[in-house]
């Protein structure tokens, strides 16, 4: 998995808010700390096995096309076998 396929904004959000969240007297450290907190999100959600939202809506719509094909399937079969009972 890419981990380039993340929102850059959404991590810089994630990274700003943890460093938002260190005491004051931590800032000067904190300073460093953003850009490492940043990387090893990145690393992080990287290891996670995740798809982006454009992969997602694909599949969405695969699984929605196979489920129409597999309802007219069951119906055809039901059809034969109703043909088959009545003769």
């Amino acid at each position: 998995m890419d981990s380039n396929k993340f929102d850059a904004s959404k991590l810089e959000e994630i990274a700003r808010q943890i460093n938002d969240s260190i005491p004051a007297g931590v800032k000067d450290f904190a300073g460093s700390m953003e850009g490492r907190i940043k990387t090893i999100l990145q690393q992080q959600l990287g290891k996670l096995d995740m798809v982006t939202r454009e992969e997602l809506d694909v599949q969405q719509q695969l699984l929605l096309r196979l489920r129409q094909r597999v309802e007219q399937l069951e119906q055809q079969v039901a059809s034969l076998q109703k043909a088959q009972d009545d003769e």
